[in-house]
């Protein structure tokens, strides 16, 4: 299995399908002042890094981290096609995410995940995150589940 991780632009055809899955599963779940997804202009800001999984050159995942300027960054639009669940790119995703913030001088990876994603609750849960109350602009809300972990 060829799976590699890139920092790329999300501006592609692939990416904004991608998005588009992610949408739609977000509001299957969750009513509108639940889904705090993020739109390609933000993306596309400075501060943010954009990641591609790709499996023998498709587009298979992705994500972002979006530096807060108080030395921590967020977790956004982390989502893997589900025809490629299974090969491990949520995870290797992940690690790319914590190795840009580390790299760029970051000490905590932060990010907001709905209460019905058991599988991304799960995936962060053993990769070392924990729970913590909202951060930054997110109020509480019964729907959301707020995680950190130190990376440096």
């Amino acid at each position: 299995m060829t799976l590699t991780i890139r920092e790329d632009s999300p501006r592609q055809p692939a990416i904004i399908d991608l998005l588009d899955q992610s949408d739609a599963y977000a509001q299957s779940l969750y009513p509108a002042e639940s889904n705090h997804l993020v739109d390609l202009e933000t993306l596309e800001k400075p501060g943010v890094s954009f990641f591609v999984a790709r499996h023998h050159g498709a587009i298979v995942g992705c994500c972002a981290l979006v530096a807060a300027g108080d030395g921590s960054g967020e977790i956004k639009r982390m989502f893997v096609d589900p025809k490629a669940r299974g090969m491990r790119a949520g995870q290797a995703l992940l690690d790319a995410i914590e190795q840009k913030a580390r790299a760029s001088g970051l000490t905590t990876v932060r990010l907001e995940t709905g209460i019905y994603q058991p599988e991304a609750i799960g995936l962060y849960r053993k990769a070392g995150y924990r729970d913590i109350e909202p951060f930054g602009t997110y109020m509480p809300d019964p729907l959301s589940l707020f995680m950190e972990k130190i990376v440096a």
